[in-house]
C-alpha cells in the first residue's frame, strides 16, 4: 500500500510539473476579415505581373474581382482573364513593412481552391529580404497545395543551405481541404519550426537543424506574412492548367498570430 501511495504522489507531482511547464500562448495579432474591405493598415496589396520569381502566369491586382471581403471571410479569386500581357489575374497580399513577428504560432483557417494549375500559399518571409535577398532572408511555407496533386498540403523551409529543390519539406494529406475549413499553421521557436494541420500539439513536420547558422537558420529575426493564389509556374504549372476550373477561390476565415505569455 505504501508503494502504491508513493506512485500516486509521483504521478501527481509529475502531472503538476508538466502542466506548469506547458507553454501558454496568447493572440497578439489577427485579422478576422469582418470589415467591408481589406484593412490596409495591416495588409498591402501586391500588384505586379512579374511571375513571383517562379515563372507564374498571373497578374496580381487589387481588383474586387480578385480580392474582396464578404460575411467575415477573405476571398482571393483567380480568373481566366487577359490583363497586361498575362492570361490570368489573381491576388496577393502581405504585411511587409506593417506587421512582422519574431517567433510565435501562425495560423490561417481556410478552404483551398480546386484546379490543375493552381498554387495557393500561406507563408512567411524575412523582413530583411530587401537587404540580404532570397534565400538569405529565410522562407517558411506554411500551406502550399498544387492543383495537379490535390489534397496534399506541403510544409517547407527555404534557407541558403536548402532552396529551389526544397530539401527541407514534408506533406500531409487533407482529404477535404477543398470542401471544409482547416487550420494551417506553424509554431516557430528559437530552436525549431513545427508544421501542423488543425492541432499544434500534433505537428507533421519539424525543422530543427543541429547546426544553426546563417546558412541553416536565418530565423532569428522578424518575418512577415503572405497570402496568395498563383497560377502555373515552375511547380504549379508542372502538369499544365485546366482552364475549365476558373474562376477558382481561396476562402480565408482568419489569420492569427500567437506568442508566449
Amino acid at each position: 500500500m505504501y508503494k502504491i501511495f508513493l506512485v500516486i504522489i509521483f504521478l501527481f507531482n509529475f502531472s503538476f510539473i508538466a502542466q506548469a511547464q506547458k507553454k501558454e500562448y496568447k493572440m497578439v495579432w489577427h485579422d478576422e476579415f469582418n470589415e467591408k474591405s481589406l484593412d490596409t493598415t495591416q495588409w498591402n496589396y501586391v500588384i505586379n505581373g512579374n511571375g513571383g520569381g517562379n515563372n507564374e502566369l498571373q497578374y496580381y491586382t487589387n481588383s474586387p474581382e480578385n480580392v474582396y471581403l464578404k460575411d467575415g471571410h477573405l476571398y482571393i479569386v483567380a480568373l481566366k482573364k487577359s490583363y497586361k500581357g498575362k492570361l490570368y489575374t489573381s491576388a496577393r497580399i502581405d504585411t511587409k513593412g506593417k506587421e512582422d513577428f519574431k517567433y510565435g504560432r501562425f495560423e490561417m483557417r481556410a478552404k483551398i481552391p480546386v484546379g490543375r494549375g493552381t498554387w495557393p500559399a500561406f507563408w512567411l518571409l524575412g523582413q530583411d529580404i530587401g537587404k540580404v535577398g532570397w534565400p538569405a532572408c529565410g522562407e517558411v511555407d506554411i500551406m502550399e497545395e498544387v492543383g495537379f496533386d490535390p489534397l496534399w498540403n506541403h510544409g517547407s523551409i527555404h534557407t541558403p543551405s536548402s532552396y529551389g529543390s526544397t530539401v527541407n519539406t514534408s506533406k500531409i494529406k487533407v482529404p477535404d481541404s477543398h470542401s471544409k475549413f482547416h487550420i494551417y499553421g506553424v509554431t516557430w521557436t528559437p530552436n525549431k519550426i513545427s508544421f501542423f494541420i488543425d492541432n499544434p500539439e500534433k505537428p507533421y513536420y519539424t525543422y530543427n537543424p543541429k547546426i544553426k547558422n546563417a546558412s541553416t537558420w536565418p530565423f532569428n529575426k522578424p518575418l512577415f506574412i503572405i497570402l496568395n493564389l498563383a497560377i502555373g509556374g515552375n511547380w504549379g504549372g508542372k502538369m499544365g492548367i485546366d482552364n475549365s476550373t476558373f474562376p477558382t477561390t481561396m476562402e480565408v476565415d482568419y489569420v492569427r498570430v500567437f506568442q508566449l505569455k
